[in-house]
């Protein structure tokens, strides 16, 4: 994602006009093995990466870490379901926010009662397009804030001049979208604080059980 510091705000509403996600429908049919999972997403999140030639959406070692964290349920004979790739799409918008441990939470209650679902009910693939449908007018509803944000940045320091006026309206610009986003994370937390924990203790190792004793 480049910003151009020319011209900041033009700019970072541009930027925002660039994020996207992927589609259920844009997933194959068919199961995939990790380097096409690898693959898939780095095509269509790599838009939203803050470098983009050299940041990785995901890789290998992610994935493994997400499966033995319980984040992700196991492949089958090595391929990933379309379900799987829903889930890493939402852990990948979920890790800059949040910690293993709490995505873990909010997401096994829907990892078992709707991971491959075969009772009829409701699907995995209908939340998914339910929650991204919010996507247009939530990214327009951002983008009227950030426009808010900047201009009381760029009041906050009317007497400075030139490069001290511009050095401190960036300043001010970033602190307030950062207790934007303080707070909102505040709320997440205490919102899964409030969920009923249904994760289970990992096993002690056997070795370590012993020591501990």
């Amino acid at each position: 994602m480049t910003i151009n510091t020319d011209n900041l705000l033009e700019s970072i509403l541009a930027s925002l006009d660039r994020v996207d996600y992927i589609r259920a429908e844009e997933i194959p049919d068919i199961d995939l093995y990790m380097d096409q999972v690898t693959s898939l997403m780095e095509e269509r999140l790599k838009s939203s990466a803050r470098y983009g030639d050299t940041d990785k959406i995901l890789t290998k070692t992610m994935i493994n870490n997400y499966a033995k964290n319980d984040l992700l349920p196991p492949p089958v004979k090595k391929k990933y379901s379309r379900e799987h790739i829903l889930l890493l799409v939402f852990i990948y918008y979920f890790k800059g926010v949040l910690s293993m441990g709490d995505i873990q939470k909010l997401l096994q209650p829907l990892t078992e009662k709707y991971f491959h679902n075969e009772d009829g009910g409701r699907t995995l693939e209908e939340i998914y397009e339910t929650v991204f449908s919010m996507e247009s007018d939530r990214a327009q509803e951002v983008k009227e804030d950030v426009k808010a944000a900047y201009e009381r940045a760029g009041n906050l320091f009317a007497d400075a001049e030139d490069e001290e006026a511009e050095m401190l309206r960036n300043f001010a610009f970033i602190c307030i979208l950062s207790f934007d986003v303080y707070m909102k994370k505040l709320m997440i937390e205490k919102i899964i604080d409030g969920l009923p924990d249904q994760r289970q203790p990992k096993k002690k190792d056997k070795k370590q059980g012993d020591k501990n004793e």
